[in-house]
């Protein structure tokens, strides 16, 4: 499970890196309104999905996807955000 998470992270950075021509993932790296835009977009599909109890997998995946591409966008890095929930541990 932690490894697919661990291939996207990978994934993105390696497109931010090198970028692949006509590649989504890269569209969303370097064009942080479409990113933000793709992230609300999935959160309401994920809400409606939930509330109709359809497609509910599929939406939380992508709403995954698009936040993991959001945050590499802006240079938050999945380790700060993991560090940051570790804190907050009760």
């Amino acid at each position: 499970m932690l490894n697919t998470l661990e291939n996207l992270i990978k994934l993105a950075r390696e497109r931010k890196s090198s970028p692949v021509e006509g590649s989504y993932t890269n569209k969303l790296l370097l064009d942080k309104s479409l990113s933000k835009a793709k992230v609300l977009e999935e959160v309401d599909e994920l809400i409606e999905a939930v509330e109709k109890n359809s497609n509910k997998i599929h939406e939380a995946a992508d709403v995954l996807y698009h936040l993991l591409m959001y945050l590499e966008a802006n240079d938050i890095k999945i380790e700060d955000v993991m560090s940051e929930l570790e804190k907050r541990k009760k």
